[in-house]
């Protein structure tokens, strides 16, 4: 059975944690957590970035985390959390 787009966003809901801007900075200020710019380097060279923010591109993301992939990056082999945004 092919799962419609909301069961799969119900079903990522049911797995992520939400955090209000304050938060994520708190958590990433104060506990094993790194903040992830998931934007496209275009907007982070328009809008700028946060400090201490790890870039990964969007389109690259699940290449990156996936420790199987000839592209992952060991930052996502990491024990902490991640706060994507």
């Amino acid at each position: 059975m092919i799962k419609s787009v909301q069961q799969m966003i119900d079903e990522a809901r049911a797995e992520i944690v939400g955090h209000t801007p304050a938060e994520a900075r708190r958590r990433a200020a104060d506990e094993n957590a790194l903040l992830v710019d998931i934007r496209d380097v275009r907007e982070l060279q328009r809008e700028g970035v946060v400090p201490g923010a790890h870039h990964a591109p969007r389109g690259m993301l699940e290449f990156w985390v996936d420790p199987e992939s000839p592209y992952h990056k060991p930052v996502f082999a990491e024990d902490r959390e991640f706060i994507f945004y």
